[in-house]
């Protein structure tokens, strides 16, 4: 196991023992989809099938925390390492590491002899800060360009006025240290560049119209300082809006947009932020449309290497590029997505966009809030070691791999997630654990080098049962949907979805053979398994990988982004939402949270046999809920919870919650307050009536019904047990 290049071991720590994990599956191979079959006589749908329990993210999912936790936090993995005395045979059989003699010394005790005090034995998370070995030039400041689309579509839209008032608002919000620097570009068939030097009055436009080579039109004060040209920045942000009222020009510039991105941001490295609002079409990287709803692969993977080819020079200077979508059309995402997929960025989609749409403005809104204040890390690697005998041969997520265990992520932030893949490469029988550790050295908003590791250690076991009985079923998901995403890629997605189901026949089969039953018998699973199927019949009509030709190309492209780069516990939520009755919550128990007591309502199993007409049901999507009246509400309901006198009553456009005094209103803004207070920021409500159009967005959310080309969850059981030997 070997640091990073220019990177020594941190100071007072040991890379983990050498040990190793239980035997992997390999991935299944394809099978045909399943039929449309009914259910045998006389069989059951699997016992002990309850609702999948919201769990922390697992040990193979490794996700950078958020970094507002405090450097001996237990972070992300919230396994402890173990501290206790080795017996001689364990000590035979793990690799023993030297230690600095200074690791022996207790801070706290100001003894020697004693390091179990010492933070990096009682927490498994630790941070610090990295010595100056750890730079290879002093850490940069916080860098952010803001790239605005101001083509005709973009000013139709409506997005402008949103993403200014927001930074207008946000500016001094922004983390960063005194040294902060920003800067703005505008383009459509030109590009706009603004001298925002302290001794000018105004800002100063330039425009530069050959697309085809690009370049600066000054040499400075295109980026600058934001504490000392602040006054400069908020003009130009009132500015940009009304700059550009009553153009016609419908060109997007956007690729050399970029290249003039990537040469104002490269001395330093720093953050891209571009919003684009259609396909591009002038310039390098410009694309026409190939929009076909058909399966085939090729249409999943990029028309050109461009954007990819571009974000691998950014990565390699320490640029990040995050793209915000608001088109109105296709914009070929597939495409586009490789400038921020490649260089550690962020994907964000808004489709169909329009300022007017409440709905559509709030979520823009609170995602850009959320982007601008969130802690940020700069000019950062990612190493992942484990112990001999096992190797790391597959990563997901938006990064460059530099080496075989080295990342690059010019920026990283909380709301990112990796998977790995981990293969056995020696026999394990002659140890009991194995460790897996990983370093992120970065550079944080205020300019310290610092060092966030977490270590991890496992059980070895050569029993198939012990192997299942200790398995986790959503980092299992978590990390077939990553692997779905590439071989949809690679192959298509049939051939995804048949090695979906396979692993649900292969792991039930496999259990079936250690309880030593007859070939008639059951469905059968241990607890820890038993919703593995229902997680896997949602991974199969989920956007990302669902059938039909109804699924817009863009709408499938952004769902394999989220599933390739969301941490577990938001993608499993984006996969299987949680369905509350909220109509009766003066009934239901109460937990203590902060001093204040929240009713906690059933999760519901996503079936309409789970809907009434006389209640009201809560859908919580991650990143959006839906609130479903029935038609026969209580008129109660409506005036107590709704702030109208009966359902006839209630909007067809609905998107906040009234606040009433009633105690009814009370307890379910409260419940609602502590789902969002578990998600990065406010997901977007909205009140579905019974009888509305958009009600069949709600029941679409209903996975163990049937559809027109899936099975019901009955269906899906019943297709797994013919099918296991």
């Amino acid at each position: 196991m070997v640091p990073p290049p220019g990177m020594a071991p941190p100071p007072g720590m040991a890379p983990p023992p050498g040990m190793t994990p239980p035997p992997g599956m390999a991935p299944p191979p394809g099978m045909g989809p399943p039929p449309r079959i009914g259910p045998p006589l006389g069989t059951s749908p699997m016992p002990g099938m309850g609702l999948p329990p919201r769990m922390g993210p697992p040990p193979r999912m490794v996700q950078p925390p958020s970094m507002n936790a405090p450097p001996s936090s237990a972070g992300v993995m919230n396994h402890q390492l173990a501290s206790h005395p080795m017996s001689s045979t364990e000590a035979h059989q793990v690799q023993v590491n030297e230690v600095p003699e200074e690791f022996q010394f207790d801070p706290v005790s100001k003894t020697y002899g004693d390091p179990t005090r010492r933070p990096e034995i009682q927490s498994s998370t630790i941070e610090f800060i990295a010595p100056s070995e750890y730079m290879l030039r002093p850490p940069q400041p916080a860098v952010y360009l803001f790239l605005l689309d101001v083509s005709r579509n973009a000013l139709e839209c409506g997005y402008l006025s949103i993403v200014t008032e927001m930074l207008l608002n946000k500016l001094d919000k922004l983390p960063g240290d005194g040294r902060t620097q920003i800067g703005f570009l505008t383009y459509n068939s030109s590009v706009h560049f603004y001298n925002l030097a302290d001794c000018l009055t105004q800002p100063q436009q330039m425009i530069v119209a050959d697309t085809e080579d690009i370049f600066l039109p000054c040499p400075d004060n295109l980026l600058v300082n934001l504490s000392e040209c602040q006054k400069l920045v908020r003009e130009l942000l009132v500015q940009i809006p009304i700059k550009f009222i009553g153009s016609h020009d419908t060109n997007s510039a956007l690729g050399p947009a970029l290249q003039a991105a990537y040469k104002l941001v490269a001395p330093t490295g720093g953050r891209v932020t571009v919003f684009q609002s259609c396909l591009p079409n002038i310039g390098p990287g410009s694309l026409t449309p190939r929009e076909d709803t058909s399966l085939k692969a090729q249409h999943l993977n990029p028309a050109t290497d461009f954007y990819k080819r571009l974000a691998l020079d950014c990565s390699g200077q320490q640029v990040a590029v995050d793209l915000f979508l608001v088109n109105s059309q296709y914009c070929d995402l597939a495409t586009l997505s490789g400038v921020s997929r490649f260089s550690g960025g962020c994907i964000y989609y808004f489709p169909s966009f329009h300022a007017s749409n409440t709905l559509h403005s709030q979520s823009l809104e609170r995602t850009f809030e959320r982007y601008l204040t969130r802690k940020v890390g700069f000019e950062a690697v990612l190493r992942i070691r484990c112990s001999r005998g096992l190797t790391i041969h597959t990563f997901h997520g938006n990064f460059f791999v530099r080496s075989t265990d080295l990342l690059s992520l010019p920026n990283v932030n909380p709301d990112a997630g990796f998977g790995m893949q981990v293969a056995i490469e020696e026999n394990l029988t002659d140890v009991q654990n194995v460790c897996f550790q990983a370093a992120l050295l970065y550079t944080s908003s205020k300019g310290e080098r610092r060092i966030r590791v977490h270590t991890l250690c496992l059980p070895v076991s050569a029993t198939l049962s012990d192997i299942l009985y200790s398995a986790d079923q959503q980092c299992i998901i978590g990390l077939l949907a990553k692997m779905g995403v590439d071989r949809s890629h690679q192959s298509s997605l049939s051939d995804a979805k048949d090695a979906f189901i396979n692993v649900a026949i292969d792991v039930l089969s496999a259990f079936k053979l250690t309880q030593n039953v007859g070939p008639f018998s059951g469905l059968m699973a241990p607890h820890n398994l038993s919703l593995l199927p229902l997680y896997i019949l949602a991974l199969l009509k989920y956007v990302a990988f669902r059938p039909g030709s109804n699924t817009r190309l863009d709408d499938r492209l952004f769902a394999m982004c989220q599933m390739k780069s969301l941490p577990l516990t938001l993608a499993i939520q984006c996969i299987f939402p949680d369905l509350y009755p909220v109509h009766n919550l003066d009934s239901q128990p109460v937990m203590q949270v902060d001093g204040d007591l929240i009713p906690m309502p059933p999760r519901l199993h996503l079936s309409s046999e789970k809907l009434e007409l006389t209640g009201a049901f809560l859908l919580d999507a991650g990143d959006s809920m839906m609130l479903l009246i029935g038609c026969n509400i209580s008129a109660d309901f409506c005036s107590s919870v709704l702030g109208v006198p009966s359902f006839s009553n209630i909007p067809e456009e609905m998107y906040e919650l009234p606040e009433t005094e009633s105690p009814k209103s009370i307890k379910l803004l409260k419940f609602i307050r502590y789902l969002q207070a578990e998600k990065p920021f406010d997901a977007n409500i909205q009140v579905i009536k019974g009888d509305s159009h958009h009600r069949t967005k709600f029941i679409e959310k209903l996975l163990e019904d049937r559809s027109e080309s899936t099975l019901s969850y009955y269906e899906f059981l019943q297709h797994i047990k013919a099918n296991i030997k």
